[in-house]
């Protein structure tokens, strides 16, 4: 008879546990989203002026906006107490996705990173509203002449972020 853990032998292999990570560790997602966020803010605010306008695609245009409003411009042209009320309503969203990543069950994945995508874009907007007060835009997409409102990098993963909490939520109650 072979020795236990010989070749031959009887006894039983053990699987170590299967380690689950934390859903914290999700933030280096957000962080790349803020970084890749600023930098292209950065550079659109360098290389363009105001308004300015250039064809990337024929449905899509960089054009560099300001946006002191909320989502799709909404209370732009109010008389200034936006800005106070967006910067803190940011940080209030942004501190309860940080507490919702890390209470999300470990091994899930979806969840946190559907939030990370959220509280990065949220940030990136966030320091543009402290630093400038306002968030510069400049994706524009359009059909022809009609035009979808102005976007950014912190947009796009907010609405990624979103369709993918929703498509959570979803496979949450079909479980």
């Amino acid at each position: 008879m072979a020795a236990p853990g010989a070749p031959g032998g009887t006894e039983r292999r053990r699987h170590a546990p299967v380690q689950r990570t934390h859903p914290a560790a999700w933030l280096w997602l957000s962080l790349a989203v803020i970084g890749l966020d600023q930098v292209t803010k950065f550079l659109v605010t360098r290389f363009f002026e105001l308004f300015e306008r250039v064809e990337v695609l024929p449905v899509l245009d960089f054009t560099l906006l300001h946006n002191t409003g909320a989502a799709f411009s909404m209370l732009a042209g109010a008389s200034g107490w936006q800005r106070p009320f967006f910067i803190a309503l940011g940080v209030a969203v942004s501190v309860m996705l940080v507490v919702w990543i890390w209470r999300a069950p470990r091994g899930d994945k979806l969840l946190p990173f559907a939030l990370a995508l959220i509280l990065g874009g949220a940030i990136g907007n966030l320091i543009d509203r402290v630093i400038h007060g306002y968030v510069v835009d400049f994706i524009h997409a359009h059909w022809g002449a009609a035009y979808f409102p102005a976007f950014n990098i912190a947009d796009s993963a907010i609405t990624i972020g979103a369709a993918l909490l929703i498509l959570d939520a979803f496979r949450e109650k079909r479980a």
